[in-house]
């Protein structure tokens, strides 16, 4: 796997989404994963509205050097991580601003084929972390995107809640060993499908 192309995309506001971001990093690299490019999606509030949060303010502060996520790097790509949390069972608009300046890549047909999995956050077990990360695939059926959604392709899925459409977990939750363990064998089953793909 040593050869793979792996973007790893965030959003997040108080940190959760950066911190799976970051577990599926470590995955990665455990594969022997070389090729990585770690990005955040570019925040799109005034600083001034996310002062009035303090946790979203330190998150902002201390995460700003992290380089931001280009169409680029989508067309780099040959596997894209995505993690953000949910906004009303759907992506936050920071997401969809990435996503509405991606239009000359799927014109010319450069999204086909781009293997694509994806984790997300909310509030609540049930404040729409399927609906967020099903939203996120119609969007790569659009692509033409192969969707590597975890399945219960793994035992800990089961143990870890579940979702069959990809990680999630309450915002502001510590990963626990069974949910990193969740993280990883999405990661893997996502590059192993690329590594198939690309030979």
């Amino acid at each position: 796997m040593e050869n793979l192309k792996l973007a790893i995309i965030y959003y997040s506001s108080t940190g959760t989404n950066y911190t799976l971001a970051r577990e599926a990093e470590t995955a990665a690299k455990d594969l022997g994963v070389e090729n990585i490019r770690f990005k955040r999606v570019e925040e799109t509030v005034p600083e001034e509205v996310i002062k009035e949060n303090e946790d979203w303010h330190n998150h902002y502060q201390e995460t700003k050097e992290i380089e931001t996520a280009t169409v680029e790097d989508l067309d780099w790509a040959d596997a894209i991580i995505f993690s953000y949390p949910t906004r009303y069972g759907d992506a936050p608009s920071q997401f969809k601003s990435l996503v509405d300046s991606t239009g000359g890549l799927w014109q010319n047909g450069k999204l086909v084929n781009k293997v694509v999995t994806g984790m997300t956050s909310a509030a609540n077990p049930h404040g729409g972390q399927e609906g967020t990360l099903l939203s996120l695939y119609k969007t790569m059926m659009h692509w033409g995107a192969i969707i590597a959604a975890p399945g219960y392709s793994d035992p800990v899925i089961f143990e870890t809640g579940g979702n069959p459409y990809g990680f999630s977990i309450v915002g502001g939750s510590d990963l626990d060993g069974k949910q990193k363990q969740a993280i990883a064998a999405q990661v893997k089953r996502a590059l192993e499908i690329t590594e198939k793909i690309n030979n």
